[in-house]
């Protein structure tokens, strides 16, 4: 007897052992797996403080509600309100030509511009190959955003009382960088003038365009909406150079 328990001990051991185990029991999780394999599990974070309180509307918003449109309808002799000029989107492109050779190097990029603007930016493609930079169509080589609603009320305030006057020898942007049609464009050097950027974390300094599109029928009226909204343009300015 004691022969016959020694080989269904060593045959329920061999059981367990050759893949499934004896007693048909359970496998294991794959959240357990993946965090096996790639490490220490990501913990999800709670609530804010203040998640249980209405928003508050972009207090820069309010201000083109009450202050800036009446402005502009006095200062062109605007007489229907839908000729009033606003502000549709602001866009953020980043070009990454290091992506070609360091596909990692997008990853840092992408992950800025999400702590910049409060947005997931979206990856865009190479459209055609180019051979002489060794590029293919189809890959990755840059990174953009588009800010609507209160997301781009809330970016423009930001950018033009905080992140602009960081800028060094700052003296104002250039006024010849709209396109015809009521859009502005201009360019930055650094992603540093930006203060939820932490200079200690990034790898390394890049630029970004960002495109101001508005609903004004001609220049004229998207440079004094900018400017009501705080746009610190310089005068007399002939050159379109980035900050």
């Amino acid at each position: 007897m004691a022969t016959k328990d020694k080989k269904g001990g060593a045959a329920a051991k061999g059981g367990s052992k050759g893949g499934a185990p004896a007693g048909g029991g359970a496998k294991p999780a794959k959240g357990t797996e993946k965090k096996k394999k790639g490490g220490e599990a990501k913990v999800a974070r709670g609530p804010h403080a203040g998640a249980d309180k209405p928003v508050p509307a972009p207090r820069l918003k309010e201000f083109y509600e009450k202050t800036v449109r009446g402005r502009l309808t006095e200062q062109f002799g605007l007489k229907n309100p839908h000729q009033i000029p606003t502000l549709t989107k602001i866009v953020l492109n980043v070009g990454a030509g290091e992506a070609i050779k360091q596909p990692k190097f997008l990853d840092g990029i992408v992950e800025e511009l999400a702590t910049i603007t409060g947005q997931q930016p979206v990856r865009r493609k190479a459209k055609k190959s180019i051979a002489n930079y060794g590029l293919r169509e189809g890959q990755e080589i840059g990174a953009s955003v588009t800010l609507r609603g209160a997301r781009m009320w809330e970016f423009l305030d930001r950018f033009v009382t905080v992140a602009l006057p960081r800028v060094r020898d700052f003296r104002g942007v250039s006024t010849k960088s709209f396109d015809g049609r009521g859009n502005y464009s201009l360019g930055v050097k650094e992603q540093l003038i930006f203060p939820e950027i932490n200079y200690d974390s990034i790898e390394s300094t890049h630029g970004m365009d960002i495109t101001f599109v508005t609903t004004a029928a001609g220049d004229d009226l998207a440079l004094a909406l900018l400017k009501e909204l705080g746009m610190p343009f310089r005068g007399n300015d002939k050159t379109g150079a980035r900050l």
